[in-house]
């Protein structure tokens, strides 16, 4: 049974936070989404998710919800690299055994470990705090008077300029004239915008010598990317696309990444850090640009596994393989869904034009793990065929079923195609990724099956993009950390063995024509890709530990760092063992598949959980 653990800090945000300023979020937003199509970087480190594993779920009930799951095999993950024993242990007993930090641009670790905020440049010396108050108060029209005078004792040109242009900087949206009253020389301030202004006061108040974006490092407790941004956006009174990021994060874990908002200010996120829980912001900067989805150059992982049972000797021999010779590239469990019917059979339905079966596989009901709103909605439907009456049953409309009912309420049952629009496009293209994705992980299951781990005549070597059909010459050259094999689409080749025919037998068993991958909406053509089959982790280092409390932290956090909390002590004579890594992968692939490799345990939810519910029992 999944252990449930103290959480250290109450999961949510605390909504007491005074936030006095207005934000016009009308103001045109940058374009931050990306389009990650055929395998690319929109999901490329999500880890095993279910409806139970945020604690909602009674251990039990959840084990007995995920008896309808998938397994690897459901998915074609049959194969393993090394030939050494694997022995058991339980992965994400608690989220704090899992913790991934993003790998930047620039190939550095991102880390929280600063949460002061940037002083302003050397301009903001020229006025005092009390100057800067009245100025402050005279940009956004609260001053009794229209404007500002401060008089220049040092009366030099130069001490005028810059006083003008520090108040230009700091207070855009203000002029500035020089005054001369009985002697005296006076710098006013005035409003050039008038209250217009008002309208948009990030548009005519952010200092011009600036970066548009403010750059700053999101740490995060037991909560996804998407959940974090959507509270930041409530604080902050925005909408969430004004956030960029590289690349979404699991929400069972402590992650730490990169994330840039667009004019709003350090101050304004520190102040954030007292009203929330579970989430942390810090290293603050500002930049003239956003940041991009795939930009990021992997991620760090720092894993615990708890209760081995393998000896240090096997423990050694499963982690210098994976050092040496890697893991299967293959696409994790999470990219397949938790329920009874898997996204693929959707993507299938999709790629199909098989419409009316796209709708009757999302809102059919099924066994599996489902909240019981979810199963009423299904249950409406499935009686009356009414999307209205089957949407009442929904709390939220924002999850997939709720978006294509009310489609389906706006548009009738005879346009699907448009009614199935409502969905994001990310989460529609997100089926088709996952078809994909068992094609890929099946022909590279038979791939090894058939050749082993070395370098074949017909397998496939990229040349820059660009497939190259590998001679028996040529295969002598190479080994198998070369080799790539294709996602289906009409933009790739296929391997000239007889694997490559496989993809085609596969396809046409699913009612697919490989040499048709275009489609008749635009959205749902596949242009396919390239991936390397065999991935060898970089920075690999492990520990075994002993311990005696299994409700202690394993991992010293960057937060626990900041706020000086001592590093865990491990007890040599503990009677529990676990297994410390640490490794980087690069982005599109899955810790969890690493993870299996040493192991040699199926990592899926369903498996998971029947291994902690003997361990717990």
């Amino acid at each position: 049974m999944q252990k449930k653990e103290p959480l250290p800090v109450q999961v949510g945000e605390k909504r007491s936070c005074p936030e006095n300023e207005e934000d016009d979020t009308r103001s045109k937003k940058p374009k931050v989404e990306s389009d990650h199509e055929n395998g690319g970087p929109a999901y490329q480190d999500e880890e095993p998710e279910g409806e139970g594993s945020d604690g909602e779920e009674d251990g039990e009930t959840f084990a007995n919800m995920m008896k309808h799951g998938l397994t690897e095999l459901d998915v074609g993950i049959l194969k393993y690299v090394s030939d050494h024993k694997g022995f058991s242990g339980i992965l994400k007993e608690r989220y704090s055994d899992f913790v991934v930090h993003e790998i930047n641009k620039q190939g550095n670790i991102v880390h929280l470990d600063d949460l002061s905020i940037p002083p302003d440049d050397e301009e903001s010396d020229v006025l005092t705090e009390e100057q800067k108050k009245q100025l402050g108060e005279l940009q956004l029209f609260k001053n009794k008077e229209d404007n500002v005078s401060i008089e220049v004792m040092d009366d030099s040109k130069e001490r005028r300029t810059l006083v003008h242009k520090a108040i230009k900087t700091q207070f855009p949206g203000l002029e500035t004239k020089t005054e001369e009253k009985e002697g005296r020389k006076f710098i006013v301030a005035y409003h050039a915008a008038g209250k217009k202004a008002l309208a948009a006061p990030r548009k005519h108040f952010w200092p011009k010598n600036r970066g548009s974006f403010c750059h700053f490092v999101l740490y995060k407790e037991n909560k996804d990317t998407m959940d974090a941004i959507n509270v930041l956006s409530k604080f902050l009174r925005l909408r969430p696309n004004m956030f960029s990021y590289m690349g979404t994060k699991d929400k069972r874990a402590i992650t730490v990444q990169e994330i840039a908002v667009l004019k709003i200010t350090a101050e304004r996120l520190a102040h954030l850090n007292k009203c929330l829980m579970n989430l942390k912001l810090g290293n603050f900067c500002y930049k003239n640009h956003p940041l991009k989805l795939g930009e990021l150059q992997g991620n760090h992982f720092t894993v615990v596994i708890r209760n081995i049972s393998g000896t240090d000797e096997q423990v050694d021999q499963a982690m210098t393989s994976l050092k040496q010779t890697g893991f299967i590239n293959y696409y994790g469990m999470q990219r397949f869904g938790t329920t009874a019917v898997p996204t693929q059979q959707v993507g299938r339905a999709i790629l199909k034009n098989d419409w009316n079966e796209v709708v009757d596989l999302i809102l059919k009901p099924r066994p599996g793990a489902e909240k019981e709103f979810l199963v009423r909605c299904r249950e409406e439907w499935a009686k009356t065929q009414d999307p209205e009456a089957a949407l009442r049953k929904l709390p939220n409309k924002r999850c997939v079923e709720g978006q294509l009912l009310r489609g389906l309420s706006m548009y009738g049952k005879k346009n699907i195609v448009t009614a199935f629009g409502l969905i994001p496009r990310n989460n529609r293209l997100m089926y088709i990724h996952s078809y994909q994705s068992v094609v890929w992980n099946t022909m590279v299951s038979r791939r090894i099956e058939a050749f082993g781990l070395k370098a074949v005549e017909g397998d496939l070597v990229l040349r820059g993009t660009t497939a190259h059909v590998l001679s028996a010459e040529e295969a002598e050259s190479h080994t198998i950390h070369d080799i790539v094999m294709p996602l289906p689409g009409f933009d790739v080749i296929y391997p000239a063995h007889h694997v490559g025919k496989g993809y085609r037998e596969l396809l046409s068993a699913d009612g697919l024509d490989i040499d048709n991958m275009r489609h008749k909406v635009k959205d749902y053509s596949l242009a396919g890709a390239y991936r390397r089959i065999i991935i060898r982790p970089s920075d690999v280092s492990w520990l075994v530990i002993h311990y005696d409390d299994p409700r202690i932290s394993l991992v010293h956090s960057d937060f626990e760092k900041l706020e000086n909390k001592p590093a865990p002590v491990f007890n040599k004579e503990g009677k529990y063992r676990a297994l410390r890594m640490e490794f980087s992968l690069p982005p599109s692939t899955y810790a969890t598949m690493a993870i299996r490799e040493v192991l040699k345990l199926d990592t899926s939810i369903k498996k998971q959980t029947q291994l902690n519910t003997t361990w717990f029992n």
